[in-house]
């Protein structure tokens, strides 16, 4: 299973990390996610991964 959102969809990005040098090496850029309880509209309890974006902004209904 990928790491991205349930609600918003984000997830990690990828590019180059560049040196003083300009040398370029692989990097990765992960999306905060944390690993809760929620309902959905179904109004099951799913363990779901959920940006803290998401649970700040109350997006969220937490189990």
């Amino acid at each position: 299973m990928a790491r991205k959102c349930y609600i918003t969809g984000k997830a990690g990005l990828s590019g180059n990390s560049r040196s003083f040098s300009m040398n370029a090496s692989k990097k990765k850029w992960k999306a905060n996610l944390q690993k809760v309880r929620i309902i959905d509209e179904d109004g099951q309890v799913k363990r779901v991964y959920v940006s803290t974006r998401a649970l700040k902004s109350g997006l969220v209904k937490r189990a």
